[in-house]
């Protein structure tokens, strides 16, 4: 069996992670591989961000390593809060509620509600892999690149819209705003077996699934 880590601790993830690729593939946490240290992750961009993550792990532990980010995008918002949705609310990290709240606060009563969940994963093998740019945008000088000379991003977006007020109580993060496309509860209201099977972190896992079978 190929063992394979996903950079995280997060056991929702990881159970959900591993019911997807099934026997083939050993999926360790960072917990597994001895990883307590705060892992980078200071770049703008989901995709820049999972890449950082998975590049670490690999360079610094010898294995094949996958991670991910994950924005919500409110389009009256201009994106935000994107790639800090997690810390949106001034001084806080992970605080959903307060996050919420924020998010709320800014778009009050306009009519324009329309978001999306988006996940990046972002998938490094020992030998060869991507590059990651520099803070000036320039690369690397060491070559770490993929056969096909193109990072491995794997990306799920799930379209919908921000409710007026909170609505549910299953689920984490913004799931009790945020409704997706085609129903009319919030992921908080649906469940978690309806969201993560129409969820964008369920969509870029299958991609990445499609992918590492082929291996």
């Amino acid at each position: 069996m190929k063992k394979i880590v996903f950079a995280t601790n997060n056991q929702h993830k990881l159970d959900e992670i591993r019911q997807i690729l099934g026997s083939k593939f050993d999926v360790l946490s960072l917990n597994d591989i001895g990883c307590h240290e705060e892992i980078p992750e200071d770049y703008d961009t989901l995709q820049e961000n999972a890449l950082q993550k998975a590049k670490y792990i690999a360079e610094h532990y010898d294995v094949d390593c996958f991670a991910d980010d994950t924005g919500l995008e409110v389009d009256a918002l201009n994106g935000e809060p994107g790639v800090h949705s997690a810390r949106y609310a001034e001084g806080t990290d992970h605080d959903s509620e307060a996050n919420m709240q924020k998010l709320l606060r800014k778009l009050g009563n306009n009519n324009n509600r329309s978001a999306r969940f988006r996940t990046v994963i972002a998938l490094v093998m020992k030998s060869p892999t991507p590059t990651l740019p520099n803070r000036e945008g320039e690369e690397k000088s060491e070559e770490c690149r993929n056969v096909d000379d193109a990072p491995l991003l794997f990306e799920g977006i799930v379209n919908g819209h921000i409710a007026y007020e909170k609505k549910g109580t299953e689920g984490f993060g913004y799931d009790p705003i945020f409704v997706p496309d085609g129903y009319d509860e919030s992921f908080a209201q649906l469940g978690m077996d309806i969201k993560n099977s129409i969820s964008h972190r369920a969509r870029a896992v299958a991609k990445l699934a499609d992918y590492l079978r082929l291996l």
